[in-house]
């Protein structure tokens, strides 16, 4: 290894083991439960094989992703720290190989973009939410397999496939079409490579001809492959195939085009970051809706047609950007949406085109200032400048990155920030009320859980409503307050009918406030629309038998 990139991996691996300093003393936060401690894959007998060989044994097929939890698991045990810095490790890891692949493409200002990539503080909740190391492991063997691929074809002169005495390095395909395939694995949304890679050719190129595609057929196929893959077992597995999010095609249209300028606007200005942004009203009804999606469109038609002038750099970030990021882009239904229509962690990957572009862009302002001489300051003061200059905005991003840190400490400090963000977000107010109902404070639990009947559409829907009512009713159950509890239960019911935990729990009420009649119609209701409950089967049993004998 050159010394040169020795001594930038680990200037990066210092730079981010200092600015996610918070997220490595971290715990584990929302679904991590689910991802490591109660995943039974990762302790059981086989569950390595179960991981890789039954689609559907763990939360998602990513078997990758749940091998290297599968390995730590038996490292660290249920202690949180090494999980972190893992993902701590694999981002800084992801930074320096985005360096590498830079330096061969010769783009202006390369290391600058991998430091500015490896401390932005949009991508913590990737790096500092242990769930997320989808997103930093796949993200750094996307970046391995295309500098494999520059191995093989650098694009500095025809496609390998037109030369005459073949390519430089034939291994480097198949090694790029294994750490790809490695990365999907990891996250399918890196089936987008192959695109990227023609992106690229038109870049230098100015053209793409057959002889660029037919290399990648076989990364087109196995990605297509894998991706339809992963979104039939998310339909299947994490919503339970009745994810609906009531978009038309003309609302996706909208919501897409609002979307992008939101990621873009948080790469530029990353203030307010938050691990749940509020819920817009999506409406293609509305004249003004529309400024978003023609604004980026005129965006891409003025680089196309400016491209002599500007060169097609700009042009083929942009397309990066936004293809990147289109399975986030609400054209297909995502489980996140329902909560938010957007998330930092959905442009971990995308957010290499606005950031490359800007650190090109910045290395070639400084490049032709001091070729013309610097005046009044001189050539020399000019690129101290501007190296004190880009020290100023890296030590900048890496402070913000070191602050959001501290909202990944535990998950009461997660809810708690997104509250004080986003206080009408319902999916917070939800899970901070679960919390402290766990710890016996029911009054607080209490007023967390009615505050969600206070907030506006979109934020909530049926479901969160009745959920809202249903643990209402719990804390009240809790404080011996069953007349009330039965009125929430029953508001749960009249929002949602076909919601057996509120039957169970009406019933509950109506037992100890000696309707018997009405428990056992709401405990044989329970048992209809989920007969797997025990609970309520026992419950059924133990009332009939303290009813009188007709």
């Amino acid at each position: 290894m050159p010394r040169r990139s020795l001594v930038a991996l680990v200037l990066l691996l210092l730079a981010v083991l200092g600015a996610y300093g918070p997220a490595l003393r971290g715990g584990f936060v929302w679904d991590d439960d689910d991802y490591v401690l109660e995943e039974e894959t990762l302790v059981e007998d086989g569950g390595l094989r179960r991981i890789w060989v039954e689609p559907g044994a763990t939360p998602q097929y990513y078997p990758l992703v749940f091998t290297t939890f599968w390995v730590e698991r038996r490292l660290y045990g249920e202690e949180p720290f090494g999980f972190h810095l893992t993902n701590v490790l694999l981002h800084g890891l992801a930074a320096w190989l985005l360096g590498l692949v830079l330096a061969r493409l010769r783009v202006p200002g390369g290391w600058l973009a991998a430091a500015l990539f490896a401390l932005h503080p949009v991508h913590v909740e990737s790096v500092a939410w242990i769930t997320e190391r989808k997103n930093v492991l796949s993200g750094a063997l996307y970046l391995g397999a295309l500098l494999a691929w520059l191995r093989w074809d650098r694009l500095d002169g025809p496609p390998p496939l037109e030369r005459r005495g073949g390519t430089r390095h034939p291994a480097a395909w198949w090694l790029a079409l294994g750490l790809f395939a490695l990365a999907l694995f990891s996250k399918t949304v890196t089936c987008s490579l192959p695109a990227a890679i023609l992106l690229l050719a038109w870049w230098r190129r100015g053209r793409v001809t057959w002889a660029d595609v037919l290399p990648l057929l076989p990364f087109l196929a196995l990605g297509a492959w894998l991706a339809s893959t992963t979104a039939r077992l998310e339909a299947e597995h994490v919503s339970g195939g009745m994810l609906d999010l009531g978009l038309s095609s003309l609302d996706r249209v909208v919501l897409a085009g609002r979307a992008v300028w939101f990621y873009l606007g948080k790469l530029l200005w990353p203030a307010e970051l938050v691990f749940v942004y509020p819920r817009w009203v999506v409406d293609a009804g509305a004249p003004l809706q529309w400024v978003y999606p023609l604004a980026a469109a005129a965006g891409l038609a003025g680089l196309w047609l400016l491209r002599g002038r500007l060169g097609r750099g700009p042009l083929v970030a942009a397309l990066f950007f936004g293809g990147t990021l289109l399975p986030a882009l609400g054209f297909v239904d995502v489980f996140p949406m329902t909560y938010s229509w957007v998330a930092d962690h959905f442009q971990y990957l995308a957010s290499l085109g606005p950031i490359v572009l800007v650190a090109a862009a910045a290395a070639r302002g400084l490049e032709r200032w001091t070729e013309r001489g610097a005046r009044p300051v001189g050539a020399r003061a000019a690129r101290a400048a501007g190296v004190v200059a880009a020290a100023v905005v890296l030590v900048a991003l890496g402070t913000l990155t070191w602050r959001q840190g501290h909202a990944y400490r535990d998950l009461e400090t997660l809810w708690r920030d997104v509250l004080s963000k986003n206080p009408d977000a319902a999916m917070a107010h939800v899970n901070l009320g679960n919390l402290l109902s766990d710890r016996g404070e029911y009054e607080a639990a209490l007023e967390h859980h009615r505050a969600v009947f206070s907030v506006d559409p979109p934020e909530r829907d049926t479901f969160v409503l009745a959920r809202a009512h249903y643990n209402s009713g719990n804390q009240l159950m809790a404080l011996r307050r069953h007349a009330e509890a039965e009125a929430e239960y029953s508001a749960a019911i009249a929002v949602e009918p076909r919601y057996p935990p509120a039957y169970y729990g009406r019933g509950q009420a109506r037992r100890e406030t000696g309707d018997l009649e009405g428990a056992l119609a709401d405990f044989e209701a329970a048992v209809r629309m989920d007969p797997g409950n025990a609970a309520a089967r026992q419950a059924v049993d133990h009332v009939r038998r303290r009813l009188p004998r007709r």
